[in-house]
């Protein structure tokens, strides 16, 4: 069932029992409630007492790639039971999944009972900051912090592994426009250094120009974009994927903490 109005209110006070498991929908439910940029569907199983939920957002065009499901589960044999549903998870179409890595059986078997192509994108630590004083203090004074704008989507782009083709394009120019974000300026009030906020909250696409690394310019965003992420009530966390073994460390230096048995797997399925 789709939950609505007063149950997505439930929902979100349920959620924050599973955290930081459920920090992926529990993420994209709070944003989506603030800022509806993204015409989202939250579906459970079963209510009140639901053992999986999914966030489905709506694709508004055929190429749009990036529109990923975000699924939540206590139980395996519900997932199970919920992913043959067609009218849930449309298995002729391309789709991209993220979830906890313990279940990604049961999708790579109900993809091979279906006869569908699958690929696994990914695997990340998800890290959450639970205590805002254990962020350090940070030293501003010469650096021009501003927001990024809609004139830098181009850039953003061109800097993020994943983003060629207008699809990309349109996910980052979203984020921009509707979602916190923070840059570290030249000069000349170019970007040189930034961090954006995904539809699910979740702080991400860092990146410093190569001629300015070494500056602690990603730190400064970082940390900036934190504080403002808290400021305004939303959970502060984000994903590294787990060959990154130096995001992983510093982000550990700045307060973040993890689940060490717990990883979040991204996979596409029908990817031609």
């Amino acid at each position: 069932m789709e939950l609505t109005g007063d149950q997505l209110e439930k929902a979100e006070e349920e959620l924050r029992r599973y955290l930081p498991k459920s920090q992926m929908v529990y993420g994209t439910l709070v944003l989506n409630k603030r800022v509806r940029a993204d015409p989202v569907k939250f579906i459970v199983d079963k209510w009140p007492e639901f053992r999986v939920f999914i966030c489905k957002p709506q694709c508004l065009q055929e190429d749009d790639l990036f529109k990923d499901l975000i699924i939540f589960t206590t139980d395996p044999a519900a997932l199970k039971e919920i992913m043959e549903n067609s009218s849930v998870l449309d298995w002729t179409k391309y789709m991209c999944i993220g979830i906890d890595f313990c279940h990604i059986d049961v999708l790579t078997g109900m993809a091979s009972e279906k006869n569908v192509s699958s690929n696994k994108i990914t695997v990340c630590h998800v890290m959450t900051l639970q205590d805002m004083s254990r962020l350090p203090p940070i030293d501003s004074s010469g650096i021009s912090l501003g927001s990024l704008d809609e004139s830098h989507v181009d850039l953003v782009a061109q800097t993020w592994k994943f983003g060629k083709g207008g699809a990309a394009k349109n996910m980052i120019r979203n984020m921009i426009v509707n979602f916190p974000s923070c840059c570290v300026l030249d000069a000349d009030r170019k970007p040189v250094s930034w961090i954006l906020t995904y539809s699910r909250c979740e702080m991400g696409m860092l990146y410093t120009l190569q001629e300015h690394r070494l500056k602690g310019y990603a730190k400064v965003v970082t940390i900036t974009l934190a504080r403002r992420l808290h400021a305004e009530g939303y959970p502060v966390y984000c994903s590294v994927e787990q060959e990154h073994e130096i995001n992983i460390r510093v982000l550990k230096e700045l307060g973040f903490t993890e689940v060490p048995s717990y990883r979040f797997t991204w996979f596409k399925f029908n990817d031609l």
